[in-house]
């Protein structure tokens, strides 16, 4: 029996997913801020923008998809950061808004700015989208500036419920160090995921020698990076609830005990490490079954990424954990039960994505009608009208 406490977690566990979808296809961003790195000629360059413009929109409606389930489900969570953050929302959002501009008209007739600009704006996406979002998820662990008044909903004269703290709306959270190494931490494992996806989809041997030399150094950054944040989530205080009052308070490592407590979740955790770990090194040393290199690493680690960040996500959550707490007014911070839809709003969208499974068996089936050959310099010119 599906019961109110059950639909919580299992909309928290979606929203999770879906975030851990988004990360793992944030390899465009990671090919892209590369473009000039691997791409020395014009025409390399091109092959690489054609390579992940074939895959930025499953990006793009990922991203879309994944607010519109954090509204849908969790509402005061979509009206305090969304609204609250609004400024730190809105340059994610014009960060990819770029990016769908630059794909479009860098080759159009009549491009005024030249394709150097737009391939220069796809860059900064590559960036900045990565980072802002790397440290929007990172403020889950560390907290963010709001204040929650639910009395006020019965107030004609001010009807806001929540409110950010200072006039920042949402930036000041590129000011706490731990977000920001959170940030790189993701853009750096976009990079590699970039590496390992152009590896495999384009079948050009400097790029492949490029790709590969790339893919040790943001390896390397990324676990730099990613085990000082770890172990910084791992010993710090958290933000812990009483289920029974609902009373806020900080317990200490409370992200240690919710991860290393859970058989499942810890796991899941270390299966994800090592799938991404053994997609990498297997890229260097495995041969498929031909004798070939091993392309297919961006799987392995594909995988792994989506179960790391889900296991991680959900530490912020379950265990009567606060996920989206306040750093001005410790009680404001939102749990899983005070920031909820309705049981009937969460009982009628368990069964529309009942439908879940099969949009993500067509967009399986598309990727493999778009990947059914490696991109080649030949490709991209004799189909010079689609390409972008």
């Amino acid at each position: 029996m599906m019961t109110y406490e059950f639909l919580q977690h299992y909309w928290c566990f979606v929203v999770a997913l879906l975030a851990a979808l988004l990360v793992f296809l944030m390899f465009v961003q990671g090919a892209n801020s590369q473009i000039f790195e691997l791409g020395k000629t014009a025409d390399e360059r091109r092959l690489l923008i054609n390579s992940t413009g074939r895959k930025w929109e499953f990006t793009f409606t990922t991203l879309v998809t994944f607010g519109g389930a954090f509204f849908a489900s969790y509402p005061l969570f979509y009206s305090t950061s969304f609204g609250g953050a609004y400024w730190l929302w809105m340059l994610i959002l014009f960060s990819f808004v770029l990016q769908a501009v630059s794909y479009e008209f860098q080759n159009k007739l009549g491009n005024l700015l030249g394709t150097k600009t737009f391939q220069v704006f796809l860059v900064l996406n590559g960036i900045l989208g990565p980072v802002l979002l790397g440290g929007a998820v990172a403020t889950f662990f560390t907290g963010s500036n709001f204040i929650v008044e639910r009395d006020n909903i019965i107030n004609e004269a001010t009807p806001i419920v929540s409110r950010w703290a200072n006039a920042s709306h949402g930036l000041d959270a590129l000011l706490d160090v731990w977000n920001v190494v959170f940030g790189l931490a993701v853009l750096f494992l976009a990079r590699l995921l970039g590496n390992l996806y152009t590896y495999n989809n384009i079948e050009d041997a400097v790029l492949a020698r490029r790709n590969l030399s790339a893919l040790w150094k943001n390896t390397a950054v990324f676990l730099v990076l990613f085990l000082a944040f770890f172990f910084h989530i791992m010993t710090k205080d958290g933000f812990a609830y009483d289920s029974a009052t609902g009373i806020v308070s900080m317990e200490p490592e409370k992200y240690f005990h919710n991860l290393f407590g859970s058989v499942p979740m810890l796991a899941m955790f270390l299966l994800g490490v090592i799938a991404v770990l053994l997609g990498v090194v297997g890229t260097y040393g495995w041969k498929s079954k031909d004798g070939t290199a091993f392309r297919g690493g961006i799987w392995l680690a594909g995988i792994g990424t989506v179960m790391v960040v889900v296991s991680l996500l959900l530490t912020t959550a379950y265990f009567n954990t606060c996920y989206y707490p306040s750093n001005a007014d410790l009680q404001s911070s939102l749990t899983m039960q005070n920031s909820c839809s309705s049981e009937f709003t969460l009982r009628t969208m368990f069964y529309v994505s009942l439908l879940v499974p099969f949009v993500l068996a067509y967009i399986w089936y598309a990727w493999r009608k778009m990947d059914q050959k490696r991109l080649t310099h030949a490709e991209v010119q004799d189909h010079e009208s689609e390409a972008y």
